[in-house]
């Protein structure tokens, strides 16, 4: 704020004005400073009490002087008002789950699959801990953080902006030069081990329950709508990557990671590059120990790419970016009791039997229930009701049982039958030695299965219907109101609407926002119903490529198998799926049903400005190298937006390649295929920008 405007907003005269600006500014300058000595350069220059010292004297400068308080004054930490509810936000670069590894073999194949990828000897990788946080984007407009999310689904995280102002170690302003006009850093929120076990104590003494872990809290934590509660728990953020950057000047991963940390973004200490897999290796057997002494969970280390055009040029599958793995250390175990065995019934009518347990503390979580997967495992590990059991975290989040204890088997355990019907319908099921694996509910009315159903197709990644959850879709199923999906569409006429303001916790507010959100789905792009409608094998990825290669759902239905097997990303597995279900009754019922209660059937994005098709619709295109004006990211945007679909790996199926300098393998790929190859000119030639 500049004195003038300090002036205009109220604040005495000239003199006065410059004289309690310049106050201000200088306190601010002093507080941000230590803020990074602290949490940077983790060299304190003062103690806790004179900083606390600085910042009375601002805020009561602030309370003095209200026009002078900004949104990015560190007395701005304290939290606000209660929110009614986080508000989804879309990440303007995806947040990718990582693929993790538990072997040293595993890095080598990795390593040989890079390297053969790449068409070169060599590469130089960084390595970070793998922290056990919460992930989290921070976005910073003109050095100011301006909002921060969760990573959600990797598309559409919740804002948390409120809960992240909080915390001490994410500047609220950044310092330094040559500051990005946008910059995003991503990372995880995570409690030091020290102030959660002081927390914990805290809590004790007070009488109220302890916290199981840092994760679990911390995830708690950010999930709370009162900033002020956040305010009160002292967690930290460490950047590890980032999204967004505009303009974008640094080729490596630790060059951003240096300027990070010279801005005053908290990132991992002593981030090098390593040459080759060997030294990554050896790193990561040092790890193992050393993070005992770190104040952070950390069950792992990460291994990344260090260049970003190769990052560009290996590109990613539907999952996980193929330029980085996790590598995990062997998880904790545990044994208990196994007491019962469950059965849940999934969307496509899946029986997984499910361990209930004689609770144990597990990674610092009471675990009760566990997951045996599928009734070869039962039979592989030859579990018993009353065994011994050993279990442990899959992916250090799911509990599962790994191995059993025969010595100890009690004379009256009980054997784990195959079911002969499904627990909730008593419908049949299949049999055979095809379903060794996986035994299904052949009743496609089960009620179990329609639930499930329901929950996915409403979900955020499908049709994205607010407020209908669990809770209320079992009310609904129970009660009668929704018997098949178009019924949640006819929810609002007069007969049902008066049946659902009678159900429990269903006041006429809540009622009126499902009924909104129900109407706004209709609206959802062709893409997003296809996902919902719990097809086997189709997911967000498959139902996108299905949909821009066929535009709407009529052309989709009319689709042979062996058309659906010429679409570049879907395989016969796949394609055989999609083509039974659409050539079902039950699943031309549900689309009839859709369809009649005015749900969109096509997907708007095929269509050009003069209402034509758009120039790249149902093309699958490469892009290589360093292209003349347009980066990676934009190009890529414009054949999506113009129809087409954007790859990472070149094969016959590739329409044609778009190469500029230094090109690399890919090309080399594209010639020996035959796969055309085109210049950034000739690209936008042909969708009419040139």
């Amino acid at each position: 704020m500049t004195g003038k405007q300090a002036s205009e907003r109220g604040i005495g005269g000239a003199a006065e004005t410059a004289q309690m600006l310049g106050k201000v500014e200088q306190l601010r300058d002093q507080i941000r400073r230590h803020d990074y000595l602290y949490y940077i350069e983790a060299r304190p220059e003062i103690s806790d009490r004179d900083y606390d010292l600085l910042l009375d004297e601002l805020r009561q400068l602030e309370q003095q002087y209200p026009p002078l308080v900004t949104p990015d004054s560190p007395t701005q930490r304290v939290g606000g008002a209660p929110l009614a509810d986080f508000k989804p936000v879309r990440h303007s670069v995806p947040m990718l789950s990582i693929d993790n590894t538990y072997s040293e073999q595993d890095l080598l194949d990795f390593d040989e699959r890079v390297r053969n990828s790449l068409g070169v000897k060599g590469v130089t990788y960084v390595l970070e801990p793998k922290v056990d946080g919460v992930a989290v984007s921070l976005r910073y407009e003109k050095g100011v953080f301006v909002r921060g999310a969760t990573r959600g689904d990797g598309e559409i995280g919740d804002d948390i902006t409120e809960n992240l102002r909080t915390i001490k170690s994410i500047p609220l302003r950044l310092h330094g030069k040559d500051i990005p006009d946008v910059l995003e850093p991503r990372g995880e929120v995570y409690w030091p081990h020290k102030d959660f076990e002081a927390f914990n104590r805290k809590r004790e003494e007070e009488g109220e329950p302890l916290f199981a872990n840092p994760r679990n809290a911390t995830a708690g934590t950010l999930k709370q709508l009162d900033s002020r509660i956040v305010a009160k728990r002292p967690l930290r953020f460490v950047a590890h990557g980032f999204g967004e950057i505009t303009p974008f000047k640094c080729k490596r991963h630790h060059e951003i990671m240096d300027a990070l940390g010279k801005w005053g973004v908290p990132i991992f200490p002593h981030i090098q590059p390593v040459e080759g897999i060997e030294q990554a290796i050896e790193i990561i057997r040092a790890w193992k120990t050393k993070r005992e002494k770190s104040d952070y969970a950390t069950d792992g280390m990460v291994l990344k790419v260090d260049r970003l055009d190769w990052r560009d040029d290996l590109g990613k599958t539907s999952r996980y970016p193929r330029w980085t793995v996790a590598f995990k250390y062997e998880p904790d175990r545990a044994w208990t009791k196994l007491q019962d065995v469950k059965v849940q019934v999934g969307k496509l009518g899946t029986l997984t039997p499910v361990a209930v347990l004689e609770p144990v503390l597990l990674a610092g979580t009471t675990v009760s229930r566990a997951t045996l997967h599928n009734y070869e495992q039962i039979e592989r590990l030859e579990v018993m009701i009353g065994d011994t059991v050993a279990v442990e975290k899959a992916g250090e989040i799911i509990p599962q049982v790994v191995l059993v204890d025969k010595d100890k088997r009690p004379k009256d355990a009980k054997a784990i039958e195959r079911p002969t019907k499904c627990p909730e319908c008593g419908g049949p099921v299949s049999a055979g030695e095809d379903e060794a694996v996986c035994i299904r509910c052949m009743n496609f009315e089960c009620p179990a299965q329609f639930k499930e159903r329901l929950r996915s197709f409403a979900g955020r990644n499908q049709m994205d219907i607010e407020g209908l959850g669990p809770a209320r879709i079992k009310q609904l199923v129970d009660s009668g109101l929704v018997k098949e999906v178009g019924d949640i569409y006819r929810l609002h006429e007069p007969d049902r609407l008066g049946r659902l303001l009678q159900l429990e916790r269903a006041g006429e507010t809540s009622v009126d926002n499902l009924l909104k959100a129900i109407e706004e789905s209709k609206a959802r792009p062709l893409h997003r119903l296809l996902a919902g409608l719990a097809i086997p094998h189709v997911g967000v990825h498959v139902a996108d490529v299905l949909t821009r290669h066929f535009g709407d759902i009529d052309a989709l239905m009319a689709a042979s198998q062996e058309a659906l097997e010429g679409v570049n990303g879907v395989g016969a597995v796949v394609a055989e799926s999609v083509h039974k279900f659409f050539h079902s009754n039950a699943g031309r019922h549900i689309i009839q049903e859709l369809r009649d209660v005015g749900v969109s059937m096509a997907d708007t994005r095929r269509k050009a400005a003069g209402g034509g098709e758009a120039p790249l619709a149902g093309k699958s295109i490469v892009v290589t190298g360093t292209l003349p004006t347009l980066g990676r990211k934009e190009i890529e945007e414009l054949i999506r937006d113009m129809g087409g679909q954007a790859t990472s790996s070149v094969s016959r199926k590739t329409s044609f390649v778009v190469a500029g300098e230094e090109a690399g393998s890919k090309l080399d790929k594209a010639k020996s295929l035959g796969v055309e190859v085109i210049d950034e000119a000739e690209f936008l030639k042909r969708i009419g920008r040139k």
